[in-house]
């Protein structure tokens, strides 16, 4: 995730770090050398039809709207993503605190808390599609979240069958297991309903459509500086498809997807009092960019 201050004017024109740019320059690139072409042949070899700009007015303005549709449904996948790690995050400290008030054992709570921080990257890997690292395999012996989460359950089950945790206690941590399980399936049917593939092949479509036939409504009141033109529209385009693309993705690793890393680490600092640990130091962006 980004995250910056408003930039001045300048570093406003010419960021290009965290930006969308360096992943449509290909197509802006295209775009310019086709409209310099359209240009050169309408001057030097042959008259080519010029196109009224009517239509394309009407043609651009459906195209926002469709694009701007596409945008809300992908932030709307974005921010319940969010949503749903905060609330992953307020369930690992209120667990930590039940713990401490129904688990006397501080082995039981050790067992409970450790497996807790291992499920958080545990989870975090399966849902960027990356094998288990350190973090993942330090606590446990279980390799994916959901075992993880059968042995926190089995745990508990152990604990009241032993008599070193009463019924009340048993039904209040349940209970909060049963919240992170909800959680974490809704993060997997975020990542494993993407948004409809007809979205993105008909912006894809009428992107390069529109594109591609600007420069003939340019040839005449625009001239030489029809590229110019051409590729700011192509820019608005692409790049909104682009960021678009990304925040229906929260989970990914682009530069716009959630910083999981980040919010993982902040469950550890969390925990860390109650494991009788030094809490790690927080992640820091680098260069705008928090993972």
């Amino acid at each position: 995730m980004i995250l910056r201050d408003k930039p001045g004017i300048l570093a406003l024109l010419f960021a290009v770090r965290c930006s969308v740019l360096p992943h449509i320059a290909p197509q802006l690139l295209f775009v310019a050398l086709f409209a310099t072409t359209i240009v050169a042949i309408d001057r030097h070899v042959l008259t080519l039809p010029h196109v009224q700009a009517a239509p394309l007015a009407v043609f651009g303005v459906a195209l926002s709207l469709f694009l701007g549709f596409r945008n809300n449904a992908a932030y709307d996948r974005w921010w319940e993503a969010r949503r749903l790690w905060g609330g992953l995050l307020a369930d690992t400290r209120s667990l930590s605190r039940e713990a401490e008030i129904f688990l006397p054992d501080p082995a039981d709570r050790r067992r409970l808390l450790t497996a807790m921080r291992a499920f958080l990257h545990q989870h975090r890997c399966v849902l960027r599609g990356l094998p288990n690292d350190a973090a993942a395999l330090r606590d446990t012996a279980t390799a994916t979240p959901d075992a993880t989460l059968d042995a926190m359950a089995a745990h508990l089950a152990e604990a009241l069958r032993q008599g070193r945790m009463d019924g009340f206690g048993a039904r209040t941590l349940s209970t909060r297991l049963s919240t992170i399980a909800l959680a974490q399936a809704g993060c997997e049917r975020i990542k494993l309903t993407p948004l409809p593939y007809v979205y993105s092949l008909l912006i894809f479509r009428t992107s390069w459509l529109y594109c591609l036939l600007l420069p003939f409504a340019l040839l005449e009141p625009t001239g030489w500086l029809t590229p110019l033109f051409a590729v700011i529209v192509a820019y608005t385009f692409f790049g909104l498809a682009e960021v678009t693309e990304e925040l229906a993705h929260p989970f990914g690793l682009t530069a716009n997807a959630l910083p999981l890393d980040a919010i993982c680490r902040t469950a550890e600092i969390s925990l860390a009092p109650h494991l009788d640990e030094a809490p790690p130091l927080p992640l820091q962006p680098i260069g705008y960019r928090l993972d």
